[in-house]
Parts: C-alpha cells; sequence; structure tokens
C-alpha cells in the first residue's frame, strides 16, 4: 500500500530541503509549486486567465507570467488572492491527483504531496487527497527571517511582511501531525528525516 503524506512548511522553513532528502530515500514526491510553473506556462490556459483577470502588466516581455508583478498586485489585496486562488488550485489539484494515482499505480511505497498551503486549505476545508500523515518543517521566527533574508536577499521588513501573510508556523505545528525541526544542522534534519521515512516504509510493509 502507498503511504501518502502531505508536507508543508512557511518561507524560510526548509521544506524544499526536506523534500529533496525524501526523493533520495525512494519517496515521488510530488510538488504543487513545480506543475503550478507548468501549467503557467506561455501559451498555457491558466496563463491566459490570469492575464484576462489581472492585466497584461503581470506578463513580462516575452509574454512570460511575471511572478514579482503578479504577486505584488495580489499581496494586500483579498478579493484579488481569492480570484487568483480560484484560477490557480483547481486545475493544480487536478494535476496532483492525477500524479498521485499513477504513482500509486506504479506500486510507489512512499508519496510525498508538497503544498505550501496544505494546513490553510484543511482549515477551509481543502485537502481531500487521503493523506496518512501530514509533516511540517518546522523552525523558529527568528530562523524563519534570517535564512528568507540571506536566500532571497531581500530586506528584513519583506520577509516580516511576508511571515505574517502566512500561518504561523507554530499554529501550524499545532495542526500536523509529524513534525520535522529544521533549527539546527543539516545532519540533525536529515536524521529526522530518514527517521520519518523508515517509519513510514515499515508501515508499508506492514
Amino acid at each position: 500500500m502507498t503511504r501518502v503524506i502531505g508536507l508543508t512548511g512557511g518561507i524560510g522553513s526548509g521544506k524544499s530541503s526536506v523534500a529533496t532528502v525524501l526523493a533520495e530515500l525512494g519517496a515521488v514526491v510530488i510538488d504543487a509549486d513545480a506543475i503550478v510553473h507548468e501549467l503557467q506556462a506561455p501559451g498555457a490556459p491558466m496563463l491566459d486567465a490570469l492575464a484576462e483577470a489581472f492585466g497584461p502588466e503581470i506578463l513580462d516581455a516575452a509574454g512570460a507570467l511575471d511572478r514579482k508583478a503578479l504577486a505584488d498586485r495580489v499581496f494586500d489585496d483579498a478579493e484579488a488572492r481569492a480570484r487568483l486562488g480560484a484560477i490557480v488550485h483547481p486545475p493544480t489539484g487536478v494535476e496532483m491527483a492525477r500524479r498521485l494515482e499513477a504513482a500509486r499505480a506504479a506500486g510507489a511505497p512512499v508519496v510525498v504531496l508538497d503544498i505550501p498551503l496544505l494546513l490553510e486549505g484543511r482549515a477551509r476545508g481543502g485537502g481531500g487527497f487521503g493523506l496518512d500523515a501530514i509533516v511540517l518543517v518546522w523552525v523558529p521566527e527568528d530562523v524563519q527571517l534570517a535564512r528568507a533574508v540571506a536566500r532571497d536577499a531581500a530586506s528584513p521588513d519583506e520577509i516580516r511582511a511576508r511571515i505574517r501573510a502566512q500561518m504561523p508556523l507554530d499554529e501550524k505545528r499545532a495542526l500536523a501531525d509529524r513534525v520535522i525541526d529544521n533549527s539546527g544542522t543539516p545532519e540533525e534534519t536529515r536524521r529526522q528525516v530518514e527517521a520519518l521515512y523508515r517509519e513510514l516504509a515499515d508501515e508499508d510493509a506492514a
């Protein structure tokens, strides 16, 4: 039986690094953000819908999506964010479900659905993938801030605003089934991820 886990986190938490380790260990990782990027490629119906909803200024000179322009357009506008979600989330969910079923059919022991807003979606009645567990990649907020500033070459104020726009990791921690504490060394994090994968694989074997 395929074990399906939802992996989530927040800006600067290191979720992508944990997903990479899980893939190295043998899990099939289905990345929601990567699927969104594919569906928003030039010529794709989603890109046309976004341009119609938010205007041609969200496209660059080559006709590709200017993600920063789109983010700036919706960041402080709840109605615009809802409109964006209505365009992006349904087809993304359909494609994730298709890839999940393909992985199950191929006999994958562990499938990881990497979904940044998984817990926010579940809080609103979202989800729907038949998850066996939700895994949160957690760090304290000061670590989030420092890592995101270094990674994105952004100002602390910009990163704080982005953190505040997300559900706090401590709130997500209370909703998750498992927590990977990524505040220590990469080796410490990897040991936690390896232990999680062994547990999932053992459950599958049982």
